[in-house]
């Protein structure tokens, strides 16, 4: 069974800075597309950054470049999204997601979402 599992999110004051991890079960999806995405409360879900299975090219929301960084591993099939200089706009539940490939528009699994708390 295809599963994605964050963890690493929590409690931290604007300035912080967090390390989400993405743990996938099921070896297909070491060669995914990997995407974090956030949703804030009472607002839509957005993209935040994505990274091709290689690792080659890396894409990131305007609202989180030259803070956030996405990397993976694909030995340990973890995606990473380390998250620096956070502000309390930050705040949201982050979701890791998966999809075949760069053509693709659609993601094909999700995680159950791990939530972010910046305080001012």
């Amino acid at each position: 069974q295809v599963q994605l599992v964050e963890s690493g999110g929590g409690l931290v004051q604007a300035g912080g800075s967090l390390r989400l991890s993405c743990a996938a079960s099921g070896r297909a999806l070491s060669r995914y597309v990997k995407g974090w995405f956030r949703q804030a409360p009472g607002k839509e879900r957005e993209f935040v950054a994505d990274i091709t299975w290689g690792g080659g090219r890396t894409n990131y929301a305007d609202s989180v470049k030259g803070r956030f960084t996405i990397s993976r591993d694909n030995a340990k099939n973890t995606v990473y999204l380390q998250m620096n200089s956070l502000k309390p706009e930050d705040t949201a539940v982050y979701y890791c997601a998966a999809k075949r490939s760069d053509f693709d528009k659609d993601y094909d699994y999700w995680g159950q979402g791990t939530q972010v708390t910046v305080s001012s």
